[in-house]
């Protein structure tokens, strides 16, 4: 799995991380059940703080995309969904920054979202 970060984004660095790691998931390249690089050795390569690292995972862990294990890493979670919630949350980020740009609160594209679902 490749990691890429650019320091100049207006991104943070964790969500940054956090993204290759779904888009990996979304094409294909990583795989459920596998194991993500160590975040101090992540941190290394990338130059980046390892708390950096460690809020991208924890990011990845809210979404239910890996599990953290304390000492044994983080692993994709095992099943044939995450791939599919991958993709899903990429699309759900993008819909919510094009709301953004077009001058939608968060609050007011959870309530067209709603809508939309009835």
């Amino acid at each position: 799995m490749l990691f890429r970060v650019d320091p100049a984004s207006a991104v943070p660095l964790g969500d940054q991380i956090a993204a290759c790691v779904r888009g990996a998931l979304a094409d294909g390249t990583a795989a459920p059940g596998e194991r993500l690089p160590a975040a101090r050795e992540l941190a290394d390569s990338l130059g980046v703080n390892v708390h950096t690292v460690l809020r991208g995972y924890q990011r990845l862990r809210e979404e239910g995309l890996i599990e953290l294990r304390r000492g044994r890493g983080a692993l994709i979670v095992p099943g044939a969904t995450a791939p599919d919630r991958a993709r899903l949350l990429t699309r759900l980020r993008e819909a919510a920054a094009e709301a953004r740009e077009l001058g939608l609160t968060d609050e007011e594209f959870l309530d067209l979202a709603r809508a939309g679902l009835r």
